[in-house]
């Protein structure tokens, strides 16, 4: 099994953010900017699977903004039946908890996310995982590009709001919080690898 992870948004270079509006100025609390935050989270992803000698591929190690397009081709040269693409980013919008998408229909993509949620819930028990049952599974299910367009099962993660001050403090600017982040994704990348690809 191969990892294909990519780090939604980007990063910044010489400390100009590479894409305005997805961040979060909490004044003199600081600002969080979500694709310094994906980075941080795909590079501790990176570290524990070089450890485990788990296959990855970075598909968007550049900090500028690489456009989605590039992103799902960079993907597909890999073979379908041995990969997954798991896309990291954190959430806006007035809400809290956790999310976990999946393109439509039923799909070993729905498994997958599944493993997500439960390791989500074992890492962040008192926390909140935004699910959506309608179809059966915990997981809820848009025609997000990377998720329609890549030939691989494909789930993006949302890891608590930036613009939700409480989980901003404690959660997504914190070095705890991170490697928590961190810690179930790569729980739900051992159990994908040996539940799904085994």
């Amino acid at each position: 099994m191969i990892v294909l992870l990519d780090n939604g948004h980007g990063g910044v270079i010489n400390t100009e953010y590479q894409t305005p509006g997805k961040r979060f100025d909490w004044g003199n609390e600081g600002i969080i900017y979500e694709g310094e935050f994906n980075r941080a989270i795909v590079g501790g992803i990176i570290e524990a699977l070089t450890k485990l000698k788990i296959p990855y591929v970075n598909l968007a190690p550049e900090y500028r903004d690489v456009r989605l397009e590039t992103r799902v081709k960079r993907a597909n040269k890999y073979p379908k039946s041995k990969c997954f693409y798991l896309s990291v980013h954190s959430n806006a919008g007035g809400g809290h908890g956790s999310e976990i998408f999946t393109s439509p229909g039923d799909t070993k993509s729905d498994k997958i996310a599944t493993i997500f949620g439960q390791e989500y819930k074992s890492v962040f028990p008192d926390r909140k995982l935004r699910e959506d049952w309608s179809d059966g599974d915990l997981d809820k299910e848009r025609r997000f590009y990377v998720l329609t367009k890549t030939k691989m099962p494909a789930i993006l993660t949302e890891s608590f709001f930036m613009d939700n001050f409480e989980e901003f403090k404690t959660i997504l600017n914190t070095r705890e919080g991170r490697q928590q982040i961190v810690d179930y994704h790569v729980n739900a990348i051992l159990r994908t690898k040996n539940e799904i690809f085994s």
